[in-house]
């Protein structure tokens, strides 16, 4: 064997070998793994600690989006103007929020601390579970990993934001005007309606994570590009119903809903074939 053939051997083994962490015992990885956890912990609680403390600038947050000076209910009345429809807006008719336990408002307070901490806290927690799978990972996994998670960090913060700002008035709107009968008044527990707005907020995270999660499954091939546009009319079908479900009903307010969720699938298709692509010249240099 060439002195030359040894080097490049060499140099490959150098290239694709992994770090010592990589090598640790099983009880090293827990003890590892244990760190990240108690980190990302803290992160939590400071930052729900915090949202304690300024409660009042977190629940004017939670509160804003039943009202119909609401940045999105301003908005619909003037896109509704622009192309001379009359409009009202959202929530003309405010909530009324009730509790009903004597210790009700302070488990309230306290649970959207936490919740208010994990959001904020997100970014940090994600990357907390990188560094605990970073040493795991190959050079060149490790390249294109370390972009996914800032894209996950990204995409999550996107979701709140939309859920909070779209998802979460017309919700209110919708299900705080609907009644059976005008016998019946709509006074709402405050537990009731802080459990759909951070669900709504927390769903709107996660379904943005949708690219992420098409990109992971299309790199192991169980999705593939063609299999998403096979399915794109079923897919928009199911988005249209979901815009409605979650709007009022009125064309604008459904569009505006509906949009962002089929650009986000259309950005899904573009993701699986770029991953299918390299998979496919992967294969062929083997």
């Amino acid at each position: 064997m060439s002195e030359e053939s040894t080097s490049e051997e060499q140099s490959t083994k150098k290239k694709n070998k992994k770090e010592p962490k990589a090598e640790m015992s099983f009880l090293d990885h827990l003890e590892a793994l244990r760190w990240h956890i108690i980190k990302s912990a803290i992160a939590i609680c400071t930052f729900a600690t915090l949202a304690y403390i300024y409660s009042d600038i977190v629940w004017s947050i939670i509160i804003a989006p039943k009202k119909n000076e609401f940045w999105t209910s301003q908005m619909i009345i003037k896109l509704n103007n622009l192309i001379g429809v009359k409009s009202s807006g959202l929530n003309v008719k405010d909530l009324n929020l009730i509790n009903f336990d004597m210790s009700g408002q302070f488990n309230v307070d306290v649970w959207t601390a936490i919740v208010a901490g994990l959001i904020i806290a997100s970014p940090y927690v994600v990357y907390q579970f990188w560094s605990f799978v970073k040493p795991a990972l190959y050079e060149n996994e490790r390249r294109h990993a370390t972009g996914a998670v800032l894209i996950m960090s990204v995409l999550f913060l996107i979701g709140i934001l939309f859920g909070y700002y779209l998802i979460a008035p017309f919700s209110i709107d919708w299900l705080g005007g609907y009644s059976i009968s005008n016998e019946i008044v709509n006074q709402i527990n405050i537990r009731s309606y802080i459990s759909m707005v951070t669900s709504i907020v927390l769903s709107g995270g996660m379904a943005f994570e949708l690219p992420v999660v098409i990109y992971f499954l299309s790199k192991i091939g169980l999705l593939t590009p063609r299999f998403l546009r096979k399915y794109r009319r079923h897919s928009y079908v199911v988005l249209l119903i979901i815009a409605a479900i979650i709007t009022p009903p009125d064309v604008l307010s459904q569009t505006i809903v509906s949009i962002p969720l089929i650009i986000l699938y259309e950005i899904s298709i573009f993701i699986s074939a770029r991953v299918d692509k390299a998979n496919k010249r992967r294969l062929e240099e083997i």
